[in-house]
């Protein structure tokens, strides 16, 4: 089955939280979001594809505590419904990174279906994939791994920090996006770029917003997720910044951003 098709396998269109840089607020976006989404009601799954782990740490789960995850998964070890964990957050849910899977890379090379054994995983839950999202928590890197999460994701999500190369690394990345649809995920798209680690103190986040959104237009959301000390806090105490600090100005933004995924989640159903 191709992402994104209504034949009853996927109650939720997946989306791959995605770029090839580190220290661009990409883990940080994927708790923060799937909080959001589950604060309004959603029910969420996500997905830690990263060997660092450090959205399932974000979210609270000891290493002791994680059990089978995405490695597990990937390895044909175990079902991704065996693999879901429940956090802290009501309605939301995690499929953590383990140790392991800092080795999957050189183990997925021999394996069939190397580049889809994600999606294979996600299409095997039928009835069980009982989600309103899927996000999925890339490392920063285009590795397989990288490779399988967009290879069965509907959309990417892209966060870009508000930096002198942001433009250039974002056309490596829709590249990278346009060589996975051509070879791997024809219906593969970009849901949306949101801009990162904002200053508006600095006259270079102007200038890198006001860029980005001449290059891509409306596929850049409205919401900007700010510099914000409270944000980079939370993941030491093991929560989302939505429950360390729910009236700061990061927390605000990303509820923010919630609602447009929503709407244009909606408009994507509506024109189907």
């Amino acid at each position: 089955m191709m992402p994104g098709t209504l034949d009853g396998l996927r109650h939720a269109r997946v989306l791959a939280i995605v770029n090839q840089k580190g220290g661009v607020g990409k883990t940080t976006t994927a708790i923060n979001l799937a909080t959001a989404l589950a604060a309004v009601g959603e029910r969420v799954l996500l997905i830690d594809s990263d060997p660092q782990g450090n959205a399932s740490t974000g979210l609270g789960l000891s290493y002791d505590e994680r059990g089978a995850g995405t490695y597990q998964v990937l390895m044909g070890e175990a079902s991704l419904e065996e693999a879901v964990h429940q956090t802290k957050v009501p309605n939301l849910f995690i499929v953590p990174a383990t140790v392991d899977l800092s080795g999957a890379e050189l183990e997925l090379i021999d394996l069939d279906r190397r580049q889809h054994r994600l999606a294979d995983a996600l299409d095997a839950a039928g009835d069980a994939l009982d989600y309103d999202h899927v996000l999925i928590d890339c490392p920063p890197s285009l590795t397989l791994l990288t490779v399988n999460a967009m290879a069965a994701a509907d959309a990417v999500l892209v966060p870009l920090q508000c930096e002198f190369f942001a433009l250039e690394g974002l056309s490596q990345l829709l590249r990278t996006v346009e060589r996975v649809r051509g070879s791997l995920n024809p219906a593969l798209e970009v849901q949306g770029v949101v801009l990162t680690m904002f200053d508006k103190r600095n006259n270079l986040s102007e200038q890198v917003a006001a860029d980005v959104r001449g290059f891509l237009g409306e596929k850049v959301y409205d919401t900007v997720i700010p510099r914000n000390v409270r944000v980079s806090e939370a993941p030491s105490f093991g929560v989302p910044a939505l429950i360390y600090d729910f009236r700061c100005p990061g927390s605000t933004a990303y509820m923010s951003l919630a609602r447009e995924v929503i709407r244009r989640e909606q408009a994507l159903r509506d024109a189907a």
